[in-house]
Formats: C-alpha cells, structure tokens, sequence
C-alpha cells in the first residue's frame, strides 16, 4: 500500500457542506437577536400583581380532569411552553387536556414581603379555585416542576380543593443535600453561613445576582457553548439551543422574604422532611397527600438530585403511587417537550376521558 494510500485513509476528509452549515449557524447565534418565543394558544383567566394564570385549551378535548402547572419560583415558565415541536403544554393541548399554567412573574421592590406562605396561600391556592371554576370541572390535576414542585406539594397536602392526581417532576423535598457546594450547606446548616443579610439589603434579589449564582453553581460553564458548536450544523438543534440560551439568561427575580424563608426553612433546617415546616399558621405533613402520585427523576440532573426527590414516596399516603427515572436531564426533559409524553402515559387513565370521545 503506499504512502499516499495509507494517509488518505488516516485522515478523514473535510465536509465542506456540514462545516458551512456549522459555521453559519454560530455567526447566526452570535449575531442575531434572541429568538420569539411563540406561545401555545392561551388566554388570560386570572392575575394577581405580577402572577399571572394561563389557560391553554385542548385543541379537542378528551379529558375531563385540567391539568394545573406549577413552575419554579426561581426561573420562568415558558420553558414548558418553549416552541412548536417541542413544547410540554403544546403537546399536551395536542393530546387532548386542557392546561393551566401559573406564570409566578418577577417581582420588584415592592413585593420584597412576599413570603412563599403568601405565595402558597394568596397566590397559588385562589389561582387553582379560578382554574377549577373556569373549567367547570369537579378535580384538578397539580404538575410540579422542580421547586414549583416542593410548592405543589405542600400546597396539596394542606388544601381542602379537590385535587384528582399530583404529578411531581425534579422535586427538591430533601434539602440536605444538592448542588449547594458542601462546605456552603454544612455552613448553612451549622449557622455560620446566612443570607439573610443578602435579602435584607436588596429586598428583592435583582435577576442578574440569581441567574449568577446558578451559572456558578452549574458544572463547568462552557459546556454550553461547546455542545453548540460541536453541533451547529444541525439546524433543529440550533434553533432549540437558541431557545435554551435565551429562557437560560432570562432569570427572575427573587422576593426576599422567600428567599430567606428558602435557606433557612428548608436548606438550613430542611424542615419539610422533618415535619416541622409552618405555612399560614399549619403543620406542613406531606402524609395528607392521599390522592395518586407520579414522582419523576432525570437521570442526568445536576440540579436536583435523585435522592432529593425519593423521599416523597415514603411520606405520602397515597395507594397509587408511580416512581419513573428517565434519561434526561434537568432541563432537557422540558425542553424536548418529552415530558409530555411520560405525563400523558401516567395521566391518561386517571383523567377521565370525555364521553363520546374515540381513544
């Protein structure tokens, strides 16, 4: 074999077309603006100061029981409904629920006493009346996404509406441990770490400090950009990653009454898991939760781990009880919309299907 033989095999040739697609769509990322995010068809039913409920229809109904979202307080919510295709509301109103999605809003100055018992009680509890009003339906079913998911949950467990299925996503219940670095939490816990100084001097934690203090906390923070480059000559790809980059860097604000009721309650005395939270004046006891339970883990999550979110299991009282792992990630498990999929499977036998209606 000769030399020249032997080294075209040794070295790969150079798709000029792929590495002209590739390059184009790194000058689109780094010079276009961020990408319109186009909403799954909704209305407003119900507002109160910056919190907004949305109410997405089925695009033919088949099922009787509304399906109520419950988003983090830390980021924003459209990462459920983030594009057509790829969209967990979207898909959902395709397969025939009808949806309710509570947009927390980003508060200012002035809503720097929202404590999460306010949030629990004055925001989430009157906003899941409106949805069961509005729908005209007898139950409801809760979804809860990451710390909207610890909301959720405690919200069921002491509320008197009737509540059909709780579906948990990524829920932080157990606060011992998580992506907090070890020496912080340990800090935190020992009384030698406190942000409530923090909290007290801005009020409201400005968007620019939180979404800070999450890329710091994110392992290795160019990874990002090096999946986007390694595959920018797929266009879908691109376009999802664009997506991503902007509700990413598109942070919300922080009252700081929870975020101090955040650290101290449940990082520093993780006191849901203990028993001892008080919301409103009530013993927050997750043993109340009787009504079936989907807990779903990523296996990929670096922001809550799976052992934070196992310990639900054990402290409902729930007969029907699901636990799934899927490969994914925190936020990929959104962003692919695929969660929908997983939802729809637990959720379709207990949401009543509309008579009349073919399967």
């Amino acid at each position: 074999m000769s030399a020249k033989a032997s080294g075209t095999n040794f070295i790969p040739l150079l798709d000029f077309a792929k590495e002209s697609t590739r390059w184009k769509q790194v000058y689109k990322v780094m010079t276009e603006p961020k990408p319109e995010i186009v909403n799954t068809p909704r209305e407003i039913v119900w507002k109160k100061n910056k919190t907004t409920l949305w109410y997405h229809p089925a695009k033919e109904k088949k099922y009787q029981i509304p399906l109520f979202f419950v988003y983090s307080l830390l980021n924003k919510p459209y990462i459920l409904d983030i594009g057509k295709g790829s969209s967990v509301v979207g898909n959902l109103t395709e397969l025939g629920y009808d949806v309710y999605l509570l947009d927390w809003g980003s508060p200012g100055y002035e809503d720097r006493n929202i404590s999460l018992d306010s949030y629990i009680i004055d925001y989430l509890e009157n906003a899941v009346k409106r949805a069961i009003r509005h729908s005209g339906a007898k139950e409801i079913s809760m979804v809860g996404y990451c710390l909207g998911g610890t909301l959720a949950a405690i919200f069921t467990s002491m509320t008197k509406l009737p509540i059909k299925n709780l579906v948990l996503v990524a829920v932080p219940i157990d606060f011992s441990m998580g992506i907090v670095p070890d020496k912080w939490l340990k800090g935190l816990q020992k009384g030698l770490i406190s942000f409530d100084r923090l909290s007290e001097i801005y009020g409201v934690i400005p968007s620019e400090i939180m979404y800070g203090m999450f890329r710091g906390l994110s392992p290795v923070s160019v990874s990002p950009y090096m999946n986007l480059f390694t595959r920018a000559h797929d266009t879908d790809y691109v376009e999802k990653w664009r997506r991503m980059d902007k509700w990413t860097k598109d942070s919300a604000s922080f009252s700081g009454a929870s975020f101090k009721q955040l650290f101290n309650d449940m990082y520093k005395d993780n006191k849901l898991i203990k028993g001892n939270l008080i919301i409103a004046g009530q013993n927050v006891e997750l043993k109340n939760i009787k009504c079936p339970l989907f807990v779903l883990s990523t296996s990929r999550d670096t922001l809550v781990l799976e052992a934070q979110s196992l310990p639900v299991m054990d402290m409902v009282s729930s007969e029907d009880k699901t636990y799934q792992v899927v490969e994914a990630g925190h936020v990929s498990l959104a962003l692919t919309g695929h969660f929908s999929i997983f939802a729809d499977q637990w959720l379709s036998s207990r949401s009543q299907e509309v008579q009349g209606v073919l399967a």
